[in-house]
């Protein structure tokens, strides 16, 4: 068996997956007698090679493609962690996975589709959606992941958790329609129910949901006049395969099931930022201690590998102007290769003024706009969906946005009140929750060794020195080890954290970096010694640095799904290794503390959450005074480098 595809034969490391690799890695799991009747790919994804390996790469020579695939048997739970060589036609690795101590591999279709079958065959189940006059054929079971706690009867066992909301119609949003004060924990494996908890009986909330139904929505508005963004001579950007350069941006993308679209190498005017960049994990944790509802804690990437639901963008409505769309290609549960079409859009965007002067003496009038490049991809899951976006301006600045929209999580809203949730509708309650996204950025500031210094603005007391007290300066801290670089966020002091280079000094004989700029929202909120805590430890602080290492990817582990806890960051960090002038990768934990509004019902605005990466001695002056001013009929005229 051999690949011919010229990806795998001389191609870039990491160049994206293709349908014939897929199919490759399926034939050298079955000669080598891992598959089977009740065998399912749990996870799929590139291995890219180490970042020495990726870099030494030079043109024409053939890369190494090796995919990692997760196999779960349905029948038996147990489950094998696969290295395979698609260039070499072998299996490099097989890794058997202990659930009780390293966790489970995540939810997949094929257990998704069995739930409700699972739930309507046990009785006890049935009985009470009768109490509350329901018909168990009405209502939608979603199994929901089970977190970690102390259930001796869980450990090892592949568990999920079900919650059920009535459908009226085929197009009815169920999501209106919680069953509350029930909840059904199921093993996935044994296909049999566990437990029920039937806390409660809370009236099923009966208003329509229906956003996408006239009947609620109103009549649409007429009032709204045809926005057209076009670029006659077409984008300024050009893509080869993955490779894109716009600018004076050059960089690669990539996209896997578990973090979405990734960018890799990216570097301005041939010099290197940021060595790959991604979204590693998201954790989703609400506030609601009742009985039903205490264990609700969602990793989207970890549990659920959220972006092999990624949508297949189009024009007009998730892209505006001039478009190109890169396909992504994945595998289904049986290994079978899926092409996610218009998976990854990229655009170019008018971004207002870039900068901007009207001088008092030369009577000169200067102005640029800013211009930013898009990298997005747009994934639901569940009840959510999720933008990612990545910005790169022209003046060397690097921006994540995450764009957070869909349907609330809801669950009836009692009489007489409920302090962890929000009345969005008649008798519904959308509880408080959060959302935490931590960044991975393998940073490579002008090469390979990085350090990180902590800047934050510091009052000067009234005194002799500041004798009116109107003083105050920058403090500047280098953090060292991977212990001391664990911080919070502090915007009372404007705390941000320089990316720098200790080997390269710009004119001024400082080291070049970049600042990351942190939004300062609240970190993970959870109790110090609750399971989900424990389990998502990387979301207890804004920022971690550890020393760069190829195998350590995820910061909650490799294995989220049923994780007892310590994984991930708390784990490589244990070490405290030195973290000053070595190649490392700093994480940051990032998003919104939701309060859920009535405005955000039946679906959300889309709410906004990243951070920024921005040159801070980077460069040696302002790097876009080589921008030219902007032509065309609404823009003044020039004329010897003055606008009239």
């Amino acid at each position: 068996m051999t690949i011919t595809e010229p990806t795998t034969a001389t191609g870039h490391p990491l160049d994206m997956t293709t349908e014939a690799e897929v199919g490759a890695v399926r034939d050298i799991l079955d000669g080598s007698g891992l598959l089977g009747e009740s065998i399912r790919w749990a996870f799929f994804a590139p291995e890219e090679p180490a970042k020495a390996e990726v870099l030494d790469h030079r043109p024409g020579t053939a890369p190494d493609r090796r995919f990692r695939v997760v196999l779960l048997d349905l029948a038996t739970g147990t489950s094998r962690d696969v290295v395979v060589s698609v260039s070499h036609e072998r299996v490099d690795s097989v890794h058997e996975l202990d659930p009780a101590t390293t966790g489970q591999p995540p939810i997949i279709d094929s257990e998704f589709v069995l739930i409700e079958e699972i739930v309507n065959a046990n009785a006890e189940c049935t009985e009470a959606l009768r109490r509350r006059g329901l018909d168990p054929a009405m209502v939608r079971s979603v199994p929901l992941s089970a977190g970690v706690y102390d259930y001796p009867e869980e450990v090892g066992r592949r568990i999920v958790r079900s919650f059920g909301f009535r459908q009226d119609h085929p197009k009815d949003h169920a999501w209106a329609h919680p069953v509350d004060g029930l909840v059904a924990y199921v093993d996935l494996t044994r296909r049999v129910v566990t437990k029920v908890i039937d806390q409660r009986l809370l009236p099923v909330p009966a208003e329509s949901g229906n956003y996408d139904d006239p009947e609620v929505t109103g009549p649409a508005r007429t009032t709204l006049k045809p926005i057209e963004i076009t670029q006659p001579e077409g984008p300024s950007f050009t893509v080869e395969g993955n490779h894109v350069q716009w600018e004076k941006w050059d960089l690669r993308i990539g996209f896997n099931e578990r973090e979405g679209l990734t960018l890799h190498q990216i570097s301005f005017d041939g010099r290197p930022i940021v060595y790959r960049a991604s979204i590693a994990e998201m954790v989703v944790p609400y506030a609601d201690p009742s009985p039903v509802r205490f264990w609700q804690n969602y990793f989207d990437c970890g549990e659920y590998m959220f972006a092999r639901y990624a949508d297949s963008l189009e024009l007009g409505c998730d892209c505006v102007g001039e478009i190109h769309y890169t396909d992504a290609v994945i595998a289904d549960d049986l290994g079978a290769p899926k092409t996610i079409r218009n998976a990854i859009c990229m655009h170019e965007e008018d971004y207002g003024v870039l900068w901007k002067h009207s001088d008092l003496f030369t009577e000169a009038r200067e102005t640029r706009r800013q211009r930013r490049m898009v990298f997005s991809f747009f994934t639901p899951i569940g009840n959510y969906d999720y933008g990612f976006y990545w910005y790169l301006y022209l003046d060397g600045t690097i921006q994540c946005e995450v764009k957070a929209t869909g349907i609330l999580f809801t669950a009836a809203y009692p009489e007489e009140g409920n302090e962890y949730a929000t009345e969005v509708a008649p008798g519904l309650g959308a509880p408080y929750h959060q959302h935490l996204f931590s960044a991975r950025l393998d940073m490579t500031v002008d090469g390979t060794r990085n350090a990180v210094d902590e800047i934050e603005a510091q009052r000067v007391p009234m005194s002799e020195e500041n004798p009116h007290g109107n003083a105050f300066r920058r403090a500047r801290t280098r953090l060292t080890s991977e212990s001391n670089a664990q911080r919070l966020a502090d915007n009372s002091v404007g705390r941000t954290w320089h990316i720098v280079n200790p080997d390269k000094l710009n004119r001024f004989g400082n080291p070049v970096g970049y600042a990351l700029r942190p939004e300062g929202q609240p970190a993970l909120l959870a109790d110090e010694s609750s399971s989900i805590r424990a389990r998502a430890t990387f979301a207890t602080r804004h920022l971690w640095v550890t020393r760069y290492d190829p195998a350590q990817r995820y910061p909650a582990g490799d294995f989220v799904n049923q994780n007892p806890g310590g994984d991930g960051l708390p784990r490589w960090t244990a070490a405290d290794r030195n973290v000053d002038g070595e190649d490392i990768v700093v994480w940051h934990t990032f998003g919104p503390t939701h309060f859920p509004r009535p405005e955000d019902w039946p679906v959300m605005p889309v709410d906004y959450a990243g951070f920024t990466l921005k040159p801070v001695g980077f460069f040696d002056r302002n790097p876009t005074l080589d921008v030219p001013a902007t032509g065309g009929a609404h823009c003044s005229s020039r004329d010897n480098g003055h606008v009239d």
